[in-house]
């Protein structure tokens, strides 16, 4: 978005409004951002609380069942948008409301071949540890970057680490590298040296 981009927000594990207090923090003005539809901030978060959203962008259900047409109808259609950034918080919310074979056919079948459509790049976190291996195998093998994230915990303070793990048809640094969380909150990769 500082950029010029445009992006669109979907915020499972946490409500708009701390969404909006983190970019903030970063130095951008989601109000204006929104306003002038750079930003969307999509509220799915509400629905796990079983509860009904005030915003302006938001669903009722994550059930899978009754967001297909959904998705059907706005992530495989659409022009192409090159400088569009979908950031999804936590996909794996989806594994609480649907069965894991739903899911996975959703992803494989809807979202990741709309953003492939759109041309426009699909960032969706999913936690380690919680599905099924059969869920990571589906879902890696057919993502075209893997990004991995962890803390290190092994010496006198925490490092958080990044790492590219795969990317198809690229040359890429497989290592780990460190990041640097900013006074304001904004993330950069600490120098190896």
């Amino acid at each position: 978005m500082k950029t010029g981009g445009r992006a669109d927000y979907d915020a499972f594990a946490r409500a708009p409004h701390d969404v909006r207090v983190k970019l903030r923090q970063i130095g951008l003005e989601p109000d204006v951002l929104e306003k002038e539809e750079k930003l969307n901030v999509t509220d799915w978060y509400t629905a796990t609380l079983g509860q009904k959203s005030n915003e302006k962008h938001s669903h009722e259900s994550l059930r899978i069942s009754e967001l297909s047409i959904y998705f059907a109808q706005t992530i495989m259609r659409g022009e192409a948008e090159p400088d569009h950034l979908y950031m999804v918080d936590d996909e794996s919310t989806f594994a609480r409301f649907n069965d894991e074979r739903t899911w996975v056919e959703l992803e494989l079948t809807r979202i990741m071949p709309g953003f492939r459509k759109r041309m426009a790049i699909g960032f969706c976190a999913i936690m380690k540890g919680i599905h099924s291996d059969w869920v990571y195998k589906r879902l890696e093998g057919a993502s075209d970057v893997i990004i991995d994230f962890k803390t290190d915990e092994s010496g006198d303070e925490v490092r958080n680490l990044i790492r590219i793990r795969v990317m198809r048809d690229v040359r890429f640094d497989s290592r780990w590298h460190p990041l640097k969380i900013g006074e304001n909150l904004e993330i950069t990769l600490e120098s190896d040296h």
